[in-house]
């Protein structure tokens, strides 16, 4: 079963950052259109968090900078894109000289074959009360302990999109982890993986999944 969801992608091809920048352009864009929408920066006018799945992501994604819009995400950045004029970051600005945007509608959801993505960028599955039960498994214990919080991520997702799977109807993933990375987060130091995954969940390219996607973590890609 599948549906379909708008999705609009902003690029800024001549502009490369570090994939460190994400929370960086986040900070930016948030700032600057930041009367737009809650959207963007996930806060509400009197301070409050917006907690749901991030409709406006912000990633790099081989050096090049990213946003994602996903439904009523999508729309507002197709009314903001002839607004982007500059990045800012850390005090340096970049002149968008080429900026291409698509806005297209993507399917969602599961399918009866299997499909492959990459991730392209870190996925961050693991926060500081499960670290060390996954310390103390072994490899064939961690990719099922790490399959298991990537279905749930992906649910996350469905559930984001106001997507409710029937019932009988179920998420199936393998993780083929590598590249494990301890990273900075929020004052914490996290477990950040590359690879990539199999999975029956229909997903479009470089949406995020697990923690701190707006920031440009768990970006996916069809292999």
């Amino acid at each position: 079963m599948t549906t379909t969801l708008p999705l609009a992608t902003v690029t800024f091809p001549e502009i490369r950052l570090s994939p460190r920048d994400g929370h960086k352009l986040r900070g930016y864009f948030g700032t600057v259109f930041r009367e737009h929408s809650p959207l963007l920066h996930n806060h509400y006018d009197d301070g409050r968090l917006r907690y749901a799945y991030p409709m406006v992501q912000y990633k790099v994604v081989k050096g090049m900078p990213m946003l994602i819009g996903l439904q009523e995400g999508a729309q507002l950045l197709t009314s903001l894109f002839f607004e982007m004029k500059t990045l800012e970051i850390e005090g340096r600005k970049y002149p968008v000289m080429e900026r291409d945007i698509s806005f297209r509608q993507v399917s969602v959801g599961l399918s009866e074959e299997l499909t492959d993505y990459r991730f392209a960028t870190l996925w961050m599955p693991l926060n500081q009360h499960n670290y060390p039960e996954y310390l103390q498994k072994n490899e064939e214990e961690r990719r099922a302990f790490l399959g298991r919080i990537l279905t749930g991520n992906i649910l996350s997702f469905f559930k984001g999109i106001g997507l409710f799977l029937p019932d009988g109807a179920r998420v199936m993933t393998r993780v083929r982890p590598d590249d494990e990375k301890r990273t900075g987060f929020k004052g914490n130091h996290m477990l950040a993986v590359g690879g990539g995954c199999t999975t029956n969940a229909v997903l479009p390219d470089f949406i995020g999944l697990g923690k701190s996607v707006s920031r440009g973590f768990g970006a996916i890609e069809r292999m």
